[in-house]
């Protein structure tokens, strides 16, 4: 069966970062103005699965077990985090299909080096997010078998972006993503692979298809899917600006729909991304944890107040996130967030929801 993936012109993909380009110089300088805010960590105590970030080699940008511990050991309780797929390290050669397997086996050795306990007590990709072509139906299941055995316990599932708008120029990641792609017989064949498997599915899409998505998680109840970055809202950029205030009634009213699905989960975060032109990353100097509460808080909070506490998990999404914000600083922010709930659940947010959505056992 042929995959209903193409992949898309390199000349064509826009990353996420309007700095996903830049040379070391630039890089250097950004990392000059992040270091112009700077905090003490907020309850530096309370422990904390990182949900969701990335590792990767790409020009003048090395993001690997050492860039993130410098991250994690910033001052807040970092126990441990959740790799998600990215592209990285895929096998150069082999049937298409089997590819993505490069990247688990990637992981995977990082985080043996952070079991390993040489690197400091933080366990990095303790859960692997790795990815598949769903569009191949049945045939994928070859690769999650070979992603469980590659990972010893560590592969928790995929993720395959579905982000399609009517808007040309927000269709812009490594692959051609077809309109309604969730609802197509092929990519469900390959979908009903999961839930055997006990893998859940990280779902990055954008707010105007979220009842897409609750669509597809009343079909498949028996699989986790866990909602990436509150859901792709687009409010603040492109043709959507001009509506602000409508687009995100809109994402309010979706995401509830949605948090009525039990076998939902939402991560809360990646809203430092430039692409998502909130405006953040352009500051003469970072906001601080306090201005980013305020700008975040109110989108985070409907999550929580609709998911529940059990159901949502706060992520740092690093790298990207660097555009905005510094690691501490990005916690501190979550945590003036999560100041009016209790310290159950805090625990939720912070640390357990993760760990149940992963499945994750830490000592």
């Amino acid at each position: 069966m042929p995959s209903k993936l193409l992949p898309r012109k390199a000349e064509d993909v826009r990353p996420t970062s309007r700095f996903a380009h830049a040379g070391a110089e630039e890089r250097e300088r950004r990392a000059q103005w992040r270091a112009l805010t700077r905090e003490d960590p907020l309850e530096p105590d309370l422990p904390i699965i990182d949900a969701h970030h990335h590792l990767w080699a790409r020009p003048n940008d090395r993001y690997f077990i050492d860039e993130f511990l410098a991250e994690a050991r910033s001052g807040h309780n970092i126990r441990a985090s959740v790799f998600v797929e990215c592209g990285s390290f895929y096998r150069a050669s082999g049937p298409a299909l089997m590819r993505p397997l490069g990247e688990v086996e990637f992981a995977n050795g990082i985080a043996a080096m952070a079991a390993s306990g040489v690197f400091g007590d933080t366990r990095v990709a303790a859960g692997i997010v790795g990815t598949a072509d769903l569009t191949l139906g049945a045939e994928v299941a070859q690769l999650l078998d070979a992603q469980i055995a590659a990972a010893g316990g560590r592969f928790k599932g995929i993720r395959l972006t579905t982000k399609w708008d009517a808007d040309e120029a927000l269709n812009t990641g490594r692959y051609i993503v077809p309109r309604g792609l969730m609802q197509d017989p092929d990519f469900r064949a390959g979908f009903t692979t999961l839930a055997a498997r006990k893998l859940s599915f990280d779902a990055m899409i954008y707010h105007p298809q979220t009842l897409e998505l609750a669509e597809l998680a009343r079909a498949f109840p028996d699989t986790s899917i866990v909602l990436n970055h509150i859901g792709g809202l687009l409010a603040y950029t492109r043709t959507y600006a001009a509506r602000k205030d409508e687009a995100i009634a809109d994402w309010r009213r979706m995401t509830a729909e949605l948090a009525r699905c039990p076998n939902v989960y939402v991560k809360l975060g990646g809203l430092g991304m430039s692409y998502l032109a909130l405006g953040l990353d352009r500051l003469e100097r970072p906001a601080s944890s306090e201005q980013l509460g305020e700008a975040w808080g109110p989108l985070f909070q409907h999550c929580i107040d609709t998911f529940g506490p059990q159901r949502c998990m706060f992520e740092s999404n690093f790298p990207p996130d660097r555009d905005t914000v510094s690691y501490p600083v990005l916690w501190n922010a979550m945590k003036r967030v999560a100041a009016r709930y209790s310290a159950d659940e805090k625990r939720w947010l912070f640390f357990a929801t993760a760990a149940k959505a992963y499945r994750l056992e830490l000592d």
